[in-house]
């Protein structure tokens, strides 16, 4: 395995349109959400030591998720969880990672992914990273994976790339999420990716785009740089990552830089954003009920996906299309076409019964 490959884990989010699964205390990376008996941390975490070394994937997450990753990773030690004590989006962390690394290894190569996407063929996942790896060793490039789209999806951004023969495609733009008919226009072109927010660059090179297009940022990162893999480092974190400006990697220099390039990913992805991007990869009953965690019983029940704690038993009868969640506290029965509105129920519950639902 290549010690100069490096990977960083993206585990920093609240995934709010999964609650009352995934809470500000308890966010969807750390769940169990496909009812594999790996959480989404652990499943990626899997993923990337396939190819990258243990000792060399850095997470980076908010500060109150420190105990969550290190219990549900055991493999990793402290030093390898790089906290945000601040809000600051991906830009900031990013180039924290990078510092970092370069300090320790000047040649290193990165991957940058989420902690809670979904990825069934591991291997066309781990050919394509090599492939990444091999173009951003030998050039001064930032590479994406783009996915393949399957349907004029409006809630994801999509990349614009050059048509060509090779495997990494020159990036014209970043377009941001469509209405319906302008992303059916994109299907249409066929040279449109979905956005994965999935990177892969050396650190020299994403260093020099930071310093291109971020210099007020890379200037507060860099007045720290002695202090990087050293005992003091936390306290600088402390001190100053508040200041820096709340900005994503994206906005920061993928959009921005000329050197940005695109590999169509040859594996299936899913960024489980909701509960019914669950439901489409879960298994389905004759009725295509999707179950997790749950004993069912259901009478002309139809396309609902149920998931309860404790293998609870549910009985339904005459209710299709719902969301059903037995969580704790909570119990959630929603309709699955309002989910996006879900960010709104979940307002209104903790204004009427307090903060310690969120």
């Amino acid at each position: 395995m290549n010690n100069n490959y490096y990977g960083i884990i993206m585990a920093g989010g609240v995934g709010s349109r999964f609650w009352p699964v995934s809470t500000k205390s308890f966010p969807k990376q750390f769940h169990d959400m496909l009812g594999t008996g790996d959480t989404l941390i652990q499943k990626t975490f899997k993923r990337l030591s396939a190819l990258i070394p243990k000792e060399n994937i850095l997470v980076l997450t908010n500060e109150i998720y420190k105990d969550l990753v290190l219990e549900q990773l055991p493999e990793i030690n402290e030093n390898q969880v790089l906290l945000e004590p601040a809000m600051r989006n991906t830009a900031p962390c990013i180039l924290y990672a990078a510092l970092k690394i370069k300090k320790q290894n000047q040649e290193a190569v990165m991957l940058v992914a989420p902690s809670d996407h979904w990825i069934e063929d591991e291997h066309a996942f781990g050919e394509n990273v090599q492939a990444a790896f091999n173009f951003c060793h030998q050039n001064n490039a930032l590479v994406t994976l783009g996915i393949k789209p399957t349907f004029p999806n409006t809630g994801y951004g999509y990349i614009e790339f050059e048509k060509s023969s090779v495997e990494l495609k020159p990036v014209i733009q970043f377009r941001e999420k469509p209405d319906y008919e302008t992303a059916k226009s994109f299907l249409a072109q066929g040279n449109f990716l979905w956005n994965a927010g999935i990177f892969i660059w050396s650190v020299v090179s994403v260093i020099d785009a930071f310093e291109k297009h971020q210099p007020k940022l890379i200037n507060l990162f860099l007045s720290g740089e002695s202090v990087y893999n050293t005992d003091s480092e936390n306290q600088f974190i402390l001190d100053n990552y508040g200041l820096a400006e709340n900005i994503s990697v994206d906005y920061a220099i993928m959009e921005q830089s000329d050197n940005v390039y695109v590999l169509p990913a040859t594996f299936d992805w899913n960024d489980l954003g909701t509960w019914g991007s669950l439901y489409d990869k879960l298994d389905k009953d004759e009725n295509n009920n999707a179950v997790v965690n749950t004993r069912l019983q259901s009478t002309d029940a139809f396309g609902n996906m149920i998931k309860t704690k404790t293998n609870k038993i549910v009985v339904i009868d005459g209710i299709s299309d719902y969301i059903i969640v037995d969580e704790n506290e909570v119990l959630l029965i929603f309709p699955k076409e309002k989910e996006q509105q879900i960010k709104e129920v979940l307002k209104a519950t903790t204004d009427k019964f307090g903060q310690q639902y969120s």
